[in-house]
């Protein structure tokens, strides 16, 4: 199962968030054996950018590890509104 999670950034605080948020997936990574990335959308709108996380292969009740993350990693409060979190699986080939 692969996480996509997009939310909102203001711009003013996008260099203190980027660090911070690489860590986490760092340790999330080395941990749980995922892989992770970040990506964001060119350019702004009304001074917010979107960015998204991605989690590929990510092991059962991973969804609740991430949150846990987030919370002691006190990144809530670099993140303007919800995160949305879309998640996807691998289409089974045809036999």
């Amino acid at each position: 199962m692969d996480l996509f999670i997009y939310y909102r950034v203001e711009e003013a605080d996008a260099a203190a968030l980027a660090p911070l948020l690489a860590a986490m997936q760092a340790q999330l990574s080395a941990a749980h054996g995922v892989r992770s990335g970040l990506k964001r959308r060119p350019g702004s709108k009304d001074g917010l950018q979107t960015w998204m996380e991605v989690y590929q292969a990510t092991p059962p009740g991973f969804e609740a590890t991430l949150s846990e993350a987030l919370a002691a990693a006190g990144l809530e409060q670099l993140i303007s509104g919800p995160r949305h979190t879309e998640v996807f699986v691998d289409v089974a080939p045809c036999a």
